[in-house]
């Protein structure tokens, strides 16, 4: 009889197990959003972004994860600057824009802005029209250059350790003077034709310094791995930690479906191209974008590169006062398995 009741008790504890972790994970499912509000922007860097939003591949993982009826929004936006002031104001959840820029909200946010996951770490090449200008010393007041975001955007942050370590720190303002902010498809407009708003150089990434080379007179000045020796991550996804916190699962289907999405550029980068021009209706050819996806120095990761760089960096110009020591101080701990830098 004692056996019986043992083993009736044995099963009515594990019963208990049973419906207690049921409980909670109806709790976590329940306390997520049905909704995800992104805001991306253009370029290569966004490719995993950009082939998630085509196969719904956050839908996929959400729903896998418990979340039937979810959905994700994509709101395209042309610079960080604006991406920020979306997240900041509540009117996106998560943003995909430069590693950079996340590092600048989470140092204005004490922390309460993080990254999520990397996308990509592309190079990038500072061109200009200006056949006088071979390296950064030859610009003069008279050049501006085209970035994403003025000052603490990707780019101006890879100028910026340019300029710090050929002309020391003082000498970074004043190239940021230089500096226009300009989305990408535009500053290529406005480069190609020559004196439109002053542009004779463009600072950006794939596939639009690809194009930009093939105009008459354009060629290189800087090329962003000789600066910090490899990639820095210029495709990043960051959210708060209220939204992170309130949605675990969401966040773990985004993460999931960005990793997916790296396999496949890796796997098929004809079928990546194809994706990323049926969403971003822009002037290269099938043919030409897969040939750019090829070269070796296309690094697509989820885990972040080089910020670390970019964070000391912005430590030392006075742009956040933090002075971090380790990637995972600004990264959720969704990546931190991962061989980030």
């Amino acid at each position: 009889m004692a056996s019986v009741d043992a083993s009736i008790g044995g099963t009515m504890k594990r019963l208990a197990i049973a419906l207690g972790a049921i409980f909670v994970l109806s709790t976590a499912v329940e306390a997520d959003t049905n909704e995800l509000r992104i805001a991306k922007q253009p370029g290569l860097s966004y490719l995993p972004a950009v082939i998630a939003e085509k196969l719904q591949l956050v839908e996929k993982h959400a729903r896998a994860a418990g979340l039937a009826d979810f959905k994700t929004t994509w709101t395209r936006l042309t610079n960080g600057g604006a991406s920020n002031d979306a997240l900041l104001s509540g009117n996106v959840d998560m943003v995909i824009s430069g590693g950079p820029n996340m590092l600048i909200l989470w140092a204005k946010t004490n922390g309460r802005v993080k990254g999520v996951v990397a996308t990509g770490a592309l190079p990038m090449l500072l061109v200009t029209n200006n056949p006088n200008v071979k390296t950064i010393a030859d610009f003069t007041e008279a050049d501006r250059i085209a970035v994403p975001t003025i000052r603490v955007g990707t780019q101006p942050a890879v100028l910026g350790i340019a300029v710090e370590k050929q002309f020391g720190l003082a000498q970074v303002e004043r190239y940021n003077s230089l500096t226009v902010s300009l989305g990408h498809p535009d500053a290529m407009i406005a480069l190609q034709a020559k004196g439109s708003g002053g542009i004779t150089a463009h600072f950006s990434q794939p596939p639009y310094q690809n194009q930009e080379l093939k105009i008459p007179g354009v060629h290189t000045v800087l090329n962003s791995f000789d600066v910090v020796g490899g990639g820095m991550t210029n495709g990043c996804f960051y959210s708060t930690t209220e939204f992170r916190d309130k949605n675990p699962v969401v966040v773990k289907a985004l993460v999931d479906a960005i990793k997916e999405a790296i396999e496949l550029i890796k796997a098929d980068k004809r079928r990546a191209a194809e994706i990323y021009l049926e969403v971003n209706k822009e002037s290269i050819g099938q043919d030409e974008l897969t040939e750019i996806l090829n070269q070796p120095d296309m690094i697509y990761s989820a885990a972040p590169l080089a910020l670390l760089q970019a964070a000391q960096f912005f430590s030392r110009a006075g742009y956040i006062k933090q002075k971090p020591t380790d990637w995972k101080e600004f990264f959720f701990p969704e990546v931190h398995d991962l061989n980030g830098s």
